[in-house]
């Protein structure tokens, strides 16, 4: 009899406050800026000719892996970004994602004019526990990368 799979949530949610106003943070949520912050990525370049309501950006990391994310949803009013993956080199061991990336002002107490960020990202039934980690600790990098790009903005800023 084969081992059954391990039950998963299939969703890996990973969150940080960053020590940087709101404007500071936002400026990096960009799917092209990711690199700027995201230590992982080697570049980020646009797509051509897929369509004009439609942002494609291909991530290549600095393993090799190719990604084309696509833009789904972006608001500059209530700073949040949602992207899902439409393409990979490799293929991908899922069949789908779709990451939220959501940003909020902390307006009093400790951590006054900083920012909380949330990542979600909601994969597909097919997406093995190893995905899930994998995930896990590939936000958490790109969170810390992101505090210490938007502090170091803050700094040239005088915030």
């Amino acid at each position: 009899m084969a081992p059954k799979p391990i039950a998963t949530t299939n969703e890996v949610m990973e969150s940080a406050v960053i020590r940087a106003p709101l404007s500071h943070v936002w400026h990096f949520i960009k799917l092209a800026d990711f690199p700027k912050f995201w230590s992982a990525l080697q570049s980020a370049e646009h797509i051509k000719g897929i369509s004009n309501e439609t942002d494609v950006v291909r991530w290549s990391f600095k393993d090799g892996t190719k990604i084309e994310v696509k833009q789904d949803e972006h608001s500059n009013l209530d700073h949040f970004i949602t992207y899902s993956v439409i393409n990979a080199e490799p293929d991908l061991t899922y069949s789908s994602v779709v990451s939220t990336i959501r940003c909020w002002s902390v307006t009093s107490g400790e951590f006054e004019d900083s920012t909380f960020v949330q990542w979600t990202s909601k994969f597909a039934s097919d997406a093995d526990l190893g995905v899930l980690e994998d995930a896990k600790y590939k936000r958490q990098d790109a969170l810390k990368g992101l505090a210490e790009a938007a502090a170091k903005m803050a700094k040239e800023h005088g915030k």
